[in-house]
């Protein structure tokens, strides 16, 4: 591993002022499960690793009545472990329990998972279907991007020379909403996906599906909001035909390669199967 400068700033202004000066030579570090087994594999070439872990606002956890705030550098397993996050934002939390370990899910956090951004990111999809906005901040000031949009290719992403990720921040949709995520893998843990799928429905006063979000993992270059496929669903009552339709169509807004893992043709495949079956979990989880 090359030698690098380590800078652990206390403040939001400290840390931008640090990624400003050094631009693409500066990364941030928060769980470092990703960033640290990346630069010994040469991936970047750096001058300085910023520590983001002792500024506050990273690490705040808001959970109020109306939204979810969530600093970037919170870990999985302050989601699970809190009552009433898991019974509101139920896709986190299978995605929270699938990141890595135990071990990797008490450092690992949704922030750093959707700023490595690979199409395979387990959290990325989940936050989408929860209708998530990423909230960052830089020398010009803040901006807030919605997770759909933050993701520009494999590893690449929305942030600039300077800007780094605050928190993230999701709406409480109340009891009438349920999302659900679920990957296949080739082992039974601890394993890149060969094709995943988030999903959620929220239901009107007469029980037709008043919005719907679909959302897949690897099976593009980025993480991929099934829009015709979520768009499919409104107004519709939630039934196995209407689930089915929209799985097919969300089976052909998807791109994937072809590799060792899979084909394109399996994650296709994968993808009507796995759509079919979280829009199932996610009315169960409303009570449907």
């Amino acid at each position: 591993m090359q030698p690098f400068a380590y800078s652990a700033p206390t403040t939001l202004e400290e840390a931008v002022e640090i990624l400003d000066k050094h631009g693409e030579k500066a990364r941030p570090l928060a769980g470092g499960t990703d960033l640290l087994v990346q630069i010994r594999g040469g991936r970047f070439d750096l001058d300085t690793v910023v520590d983001i872990k002792k500024i506050p606002e990273l690490n705040e956890i808001s959970n109020g009545n109306d939204e979810l705030v969530l600093g970037a550098a919170v870990p999985c397993h302050k989601l699970y472990d809190d009552p009433s996050i898991s019974k509101s934002y139920p896709g986190l939390i299978d995605a929270a329990t699938l990141i890595g370990s135990i071990q990797i899910q008490s450092r690992s956090g949704f922030g750093g998972n959707l700023c490595n951004s690979t199409p395979s990111a387990d959290g990325i999809a989940p936050l989408i279907v929860h209708s998530a906005v990423a909230n960052i901040q830089g020398k010009s000031g803040s901006r807030s991007v919605p997770v759909e949009d933050f993701c520009t290719g494999p590893g690449s992403n929305v942030l600039g020379k300077g800007e780094m990720l605050v928190s993230i921040t999701m709406p409480n949709k109340g009891d009438k909403f349920g999302a659900a995520y679920e990957r296949f893998i080739p082992r039974n843990e601890m394993d890149i996906a060969v094709a995943a799928v988030g999903a959620s429905i929220m239901l009107d006063s007469n029980g037709k599906i008043a919005e719907a979000k679909i959302a897949l993992a690897s099976v593009g270059p980025t993480p991929i909001f099934a829009t015709k496929a979520s768009e499919s669903l409104k107004g519709k009552e939630p039934n196995e035909a209407a689930f089915k339709e929209a799985a097919s169509i969300a089976k052909s807004e998807c791109s994937p390669i072809e590799d060792m893992r899979g084909t394109a043709d399996q994650r296709k495949h994968l993808v009507e199967v796995l759509t079919e079956r979280m829009l199932i979990k996610s009315l169960e989880r409303i009570g449907g």
